[in-house]
């Protein structure tokens, strides 16, 4: 179908849970048929350049396994047995047993669940609106912003920073915590130019050898988890060798002779112990970035998945504020620009239809919640109900056994949107088939960058496929809402929304695919100071304040926390039963769960595999493609061995989430994660988990 000269070319945006929401030029063929996919040229960021997953989106939507008709399970759970039904059938039936829920054991018993499958407002949050008309239990969004933001408000007070764009403009790239290569390219699109026009160095930070470090000038490889001990070790060398901005300092922060005196302590000595680089590897590092003004500090979401995520990105944002690379055009950090946005979307989320105050259910205690945890059901009364939209829990959240049991219940109704038959899905007692996001119309923010964008509809929905804003409307009115929002379209949705947040009219937005929301340079460099109310960056940061700012709920004794920017030492360690620590980090071809059904990515991913040093392989007597299972005290997982020095010993990286029934013994990656709640707020931790390894014969 793809050999045919397209009919027309449309402009659209990636909807998938990256940074960099790309905006796209896609193809449309004579039968209606997507063709080509690609980068927009005349958009800044994305600057003509998209991953390879998304430019083989044809082989996402029109494939042969999409959901197209709702189905009731008509068997035991899990055993694949279904029976096609009619939408009404099922929207009959999903609000019927969620009334009954609702009287038998109140409406908290009813638990919508989502995340980021895709990016677009509508489509995601307006789950929100059938949770607030019922007053169903809220949802604790942490599992994946719930350790990185904090740490970056922590410091300067609001989540924004300078526009990525200037990474083309810095003499020093800084990617710290994020294979870029494989999670946002255009991060190297811009990070590449700067090298190209301007001689600027790159410096990847990062625990593995991975694809965006084997293009970096400088790699600096740590133990997992001691980002933070890196960060004040540099900031220590930075005060010691006379490369710190004092005056820039004693203007736009806290710094005190308390926090110089706690930094004296942070040598790279101690550094060195701690992270496994060596005392010249950080003399080198810090004198770079303390020599270049146009320092420029990515910072990505994978460091702050330890236990003291938190408190790391706290640190490593930390430095520029010391050196005064704010001042300066291509320098500063950025992490994310999603508190920048000011959108109103009450509409939207029908914040005026809530119901009372329901509890706040934390997302990533899932298993915990699921198997009747008191704590993590906050007290209150077990889920009864769910319907899950854009997310796969029983391959995405930690804990996968806990999570699976939990699904697993024969008194949990359990409706799942999708369109895949997912390994949630498979659990479902209803699955409803869904849209993607050529078949809908919705408007997508950019975390990291500075636009809002347009996605029309541009091609039929196929089958009986129906969107996420048709379904929630179509379930409230069964349940018996009247208000008006639950008769809209999407399309009256993005024009409701920009409207109410005085943006340009949808109308204008159509003709051009974008709205520009870039804040001023010296606003979004923090030229004229901080968001805290005083202007000051925090070197000493108020946690109380951060949970007030954010709404974030504590989920560890304030009294605990470092009062500095520091390394907290509260990851899980190593013993002799679980010697190594374990990251699972993404996947090239893979998004989370999304594309590992697609043949041009499970040819480029090939199988689940584990990656492990040399020496570790040598002294368990472990060949290159073994067969191995790794362990711990949650599980286990069967994995082929791929013995590599990308990786240093005592550290394992499995890349990319496969599906469950893609290993031996139909067991996922997650099974081996952890869903305690992390300092302060809460968050998984996905690449802070210890684990043994043993040959697949010789596994318990």
């Amino acid at each position: 179908m793809n050999d045919l000269s397209p009919l027309r070319t449309i402009r659209s945006v990636c909807p998938h849970d990256c940074p960099s929401v790309c905006a796209l030029d896609v193809d449309i063929l004579p039968d209606g048929t997507v063709g080509r996919v690609r980068g927009a040229k005349d958009d800044p960021y994305t600057a003509g350049v998209i991953c390879e997953k998304v430019a083989r989106y044809a082989e996402r939507i029109h494939h042969p396994e999409r959901l197209l008709h709702p189905m009731r399970r008509i068997g035991p759970k899990g055993a694949g047995q279904w029976q096609q039904i009619s939408w009404d059938e099922a929207l009959d039936e999903i609000a019927a047993r969620f009334l009954q829920v609702e009287q038998n054991s109140g409406p908290e018993s009813v638990w919508p669940y989502f995340y980021a499958g895709t990016m677009g407002h509508v489509q995601r949050d307006g789950i929100e609106r059938l949770r607030a008309v019922r007053g169903y239990s809220h949802q604790y969004d942490t599992i994946c912003t719930g350790l990185a933001w904090p740490g970056y408000i922590a410091g300067t007070g609001l989540l924004g920073g300078v526009n990525p764009e200037q990474m083309a403009e810095s003499d020093c790239v800084v990617i710290w915590g994020t294979n870029a290569v494989h999670t946002q390219v255009n991060v190297m699109t811009h990070a590449m130019k700067a090298r190209k026009t301007r001689g600027a160095k790159i410096v990847v930070i990062d625990i593995y050898r991975n694809a965006t470090m084997q293009q970096a000038d400088m790699g600096l490889v740590l133990r997992p988890g001691t980002d933070g001990a890196l960060a004040v070790a540099t900031m220590h060398i930075l005060l010691r060798d006379g490369l710190a901005d004092r005056a820039y300092m004693a203007r736009y922060t806290d710094f005190s002779p308390d926090f110089e005196a706690h930094l004296k302590t942070r040598t790279p000595e101690w550094a060195a112990e701690i992270t496994g680089l060596t005392v010249a590897d950080i003399e080198a590092f810090a004198h770079l970035v303390g020599a270049t003004p146009r320092s420029f500090f990515r910072l990505g979401y994978g460091f702050s998945r330890q236990s003291n995520g938190s408190t790391a990105m706290h640190a490593a944002l930390s430095i520029p504020a010391m050196t005064g690379a704010w001042q300066h055009r291509g320098g500063g950090a950025f992490h994310s620009n999603s508190g920048t946005w000011g959108l109103d979307k009450s509409r939207l989320e029908g914040t005026h239809l809530q119901k009372g105050t329901p509890r706040l259910l934390d997302m990533s205690e899932i298993g915990p919640i699921l198997t009747g945890d008191k704590v993590a059901l906050q007290g209150g009364a077990p889920v009864h109900a769910m319907i899950v939209q854009n997310t796969n829990p029983a391959s995405v959240a930690p804990n996968q056994n806990l999570v699976r049991e939990g699904l697993m219940r024969e008194d949990l109704f359990l409706v799942v949107h999708e369109q895949f038959m997912t390994e949630t899905a498979e659990l479902a007692d209803i699955v409803l088939p869904a849209t993607m996001f050529l078949e809908h119309n919705d408007y997508y923010t950019r975390g990291g960058h500075t636009r809002i964008l347009y996605g029309p509809a541009i091609i039929d929905k196929p089958g009986d496929t129906r969107s996420n804003h048709e379904v929630i409307n179509a379930l409230a009115l069964r349940l018996g809402s009247q208000d008006p929002v639950f008769n809209t379209t999407d399309r009256q949705v993005v024009a409701d929304t920009f409207a109410r947040s005085g943006l340009t009219p949808l109308e204008e937005v159509e003709k051009t695919g974008f709205v520009d929301k870039e804040r001023p340079d010296d606003v979004a460099r923090f030229a004229n100071g901080f968001g805290w109310a005083d202007g000051r960056y925090r070197f000493e940061p108020d946690w109380n304040a951060v949970s007030r700012l954010k709404g974030y709920r504590w989920v560890c004794d304030p009294a605990i926390m470092p009062r500095f920017a520091d390394h907290w030492d509260i990851t899980e360690k190593p013993d002799a039963e679980h010697p190594f620590k374990l990251a699972t980090s993404p996947a090239r071809a893979f998004l989370n769960s999304s594309f590992n059904q697609t043949a041009g990515s499970l040819k480029r991913e090939g199988g689940p595999s584990v990656f492990m040093h040399p020496d570790d392989a040598a002294r368990l007597a472990l060949a290159d493609g073994d067969a191995v299972t790794v362990g711990n005290r949650r599980g286990s997982v069967e994995l082929t061995l791929r013995i590599t020095d990308v990786v240093t010993t005592g550290v394992l990286v499995a890349e990319g989430l496969h599906r469950n029934s893609a290993h031996r013994g139909a067991k996922g990656i997650n099974v081996l994660t952890n869903s305690t709640p992390a300092p302060p707020f809460g968050g998984a931790v996905f690449h802070d988990c210890t684990v043994w390894v043993r040959p697949s014969d010789q596994a318990i």
